[in-house]
């Protein structure tokens, strides 16, 4: 390796360390879980088919300014399409959407 070579490693490498991922949301949320920060998907999930029967059709995970939101459509029985936030640490409902379609 010449000089030219190693300078320009030296210019690129806090470009590709800057570059980096951080770590992804399913880590982040595991980690969450593990410190009891949130409840784990698998309990939000029962308490929602319990009180809302049907077909979970998607699930998002979203942090509001540090309160972790599950974002969860339930298409019912009957075909309506609801969607639920819920308090991530908590499992409280914090809002109620219907589909008018």
């Amino acid at each position: 390796m010449n000089a030219c070579t190693a300078g320009l490693m030296l210019i690129l490498l806090p470009l590709t360390l800057a570059a980096q991922p951080v770590a992804p949301d399913y880590e982040t949320a595991r980690q969450a879980v593990g410190r009891g920060d949130m409840m784990p998907l698998e309990q939000i999930l029962a308490r929602i088919e319990a009180r809302h029967p049907g077909r979970i059709v998607e699930v998002e995970l979203e942090d509001e300014n540090g309160l972790w939101l599950y974002e969860i459509e339930v298409l019912t029985p009957e075909g309506r399409l609801i969607e639920l936030e819920l308090d991530a640490r908590t499992g409280a409902i914090l809002g109620y959407e219907e589909d008018d379609d």
